[in-house]
């Protein structure tokens, strides 16, 4: 009887993940690039389609379908994600764009302090950085 029982519970696992597919709650991640924009050390562009190329739905790259979208405004890349996404993987990818384009050296990615689902690109600060190899 308990074997029947287990075989139950199993089944009730099974069925959350499906119950939240159908309400498709969208995730959406910034990423905010003002200051290396700014400063022409970065195409928004670029870093767009770089993300469109890389971001992995179902273990394949490129291929978003409709469950995320990629959008850029004048300074900033929007993800919006309706399977789960982690928001660890957009920093990841992010880092590795700065790594390409060799400016990973210059700036960092950064949780922002007023919006958790917002990343901003800073420089890191050079002259506390002069004094200390000093």
């Amino acid at each position: 009887a308990k074997s029947h029982q287990t075989d139950k519970k199993k089944s009730n696992i099974k069925m959350a993940p499906a119950a939240k597919k159908g309400s498709k709650k969208v995730q959406s991640f910034v990423v905010d690039c003002t200051r290396p924009v700014d400063d022409a050390i970065m195409d928004i562009a670029s870093f767009e389609q770089f993300l469109t190329e890389r971001i992995k739905v179902g273990g394949k790259a490129g291929a978003l379908g409709d469950a995320v979208s990629v959008s850029s405004d004048k300074n900033s890349v929007t993800v919006s994600s309706e399977s789960a996404m982690s928001k660890r993987y957009l920093k990841y990818l992010t880092k590795k764009y700065l790594k390409k384009h060799n400016v990973r050296d210059w700036l960092r990615v950064i949780a922002s302090n007023k919006d958790r689902n917002v990343y901003e690109l800073r420089y890191f600060n050079i002259a506390e950085g002069g004094d200390e190899e000093e």
